[in-house]
């Protein structure tokens, strides 16, 4: 009894790439809209590889698998593909200023590899769903989220200071601006014969950062400053 897979023609072949390239394209114009480094190419190139190495894996070893001493598990080479999205993941993600960047962009990679390995496998109604279902993911979900939890962020205000400045001048001036302080969000760190200061604060609509700043500058032995989102 043959325990191989019947080999593609290759139009189908074609079909499938053409496909998977259409595919990956619709995720990366979002992702270049929002002007990241894993774009348009990227998420088309990483769903037209997934898609050839599934087809190879399932196809590709017809000729050694005719032999009855030969046993091979031909999906071992689809499943390298989750491990060398790893490795573009990895580059996709930024940490910056205490925040990490990027996670998205990885997961939409991933995303698209699974993508990718299906359309190769011959399971379009599943690639293609998946496709819609990422694109809404990454195109309507951030303005509902950026509504529902905006007001939960936090923002960071980071400034070095003078041994000389008291902590209750600047609670005078948090408590004007309507923010309390407390353990939780006031950080002070050594930083040669300066302090860094750091002030976490949530990002409700009664506060105004650069009345913030301004009025921290204000203070004597208050050097560099800035907020960050």
């Amino acid at each position: 009894m043959e325990n191989f897979a019947p080999m593609l023609s290759h139009v189908e072949i074609l079909l499938r790439l053409m496909l998977a390239a259409t595919m990956g394209g619709l995720i990366g114009l979002e992702r270049e809209r929002t002007s990241w480094f894993a774009g348009l190419r990227t998420h088309m190139l990483v769903c037209m590889g997934s898609s050839l190495l599934m087809i190879v894996s399932q196809y590709g070893f017809n000729d050694v698998l005719r032999s009855q001493l030969i046993v091979l598990d031909p999906s071992r080479v689809a499943a390298q593909v989750v491990s060398g999205i790893g490795f573009l993941g990895t580059g996709t993600i930024l940490f910056w200023k205490n925040t990490i960047k990027g996670l998205t962009t990885a997961a939409s990679l991933w995303a698209v590899a699974a993508v990718g390995l299906s359309i190769g496998g011959g399971l379009y109604l599943a690639a293609i769903s998946m496709t819609v279902m990422i694109f809404i993911v990454l195109a309507c979900v951030k303005p509902l989220e950026n509504y529902f939890f905006k007001k939960k962020f936090f923002k960071e205000i980071r400034f070095t200071m003078k041994p000389t400045v008291s902590i209750s001048s600047i609670e005078d001036v948090l408590i004007k601006m309507q923010l309390r302080l407390d353990l939780t969000n006031f950080q002070i760190e050594p930083e040669g014969e300066k302090e860094l200061v750091r002030l976490y604060f949530k990002s409700v609509s009664n506060i105004n950062t650069l009345s913030v700043l301004k009025a921290l500058k204000e203070l004597p032995g208050i050097e560099t400053i800035e907020a960050i989102e």
